[in-house]
């Protein structure tokens, strides 16, 4: 997904957040119901909202899923299962490893 400049930078402002802080917001970070340990990064900028899907491996280690720009309320259902694809095969590949 090609940004301009100021939206990466957003993005980056974000994910050095919830890197640094041990309760992170809900504004940033949210579990999406429903799911096993899925959840979404939260980046606004603007009038643009941009969600991340992301899981964690052990309690330190976020792996990014998928992402996309959000254009209504509610979260595209492809979305979550994309999402959700990429954590089973991470997982696999782990056992795998």
């Amino acid at each position: 997904m090609r940004q301009p400049q100021k939206v990466k930078d957003k993005i980056i402002w974000t994910l050095s957040l919830i890197e640094e802080i041990q309760l992170i917001p809900g504004t940033y970070l949210k579990h999406i119901s429903g799911t096993d340990g899925l959840y979404e990064i939260r980046v606004q900028y603007g009038g643009d909202i941009f969600r991340i899907f992301c899981f964690f491996d052990s309690d330190k280690l976020v792996i990014l899923a998928n992402a996309f720009q959000k254009k209504s309320q509610r979260t595209p259902q492809q979305e979550v299962v994309k999402a959700l694809k990429i954590k089973e095969e991470y997982y696999a590949e782990k056992e795998n490893a």
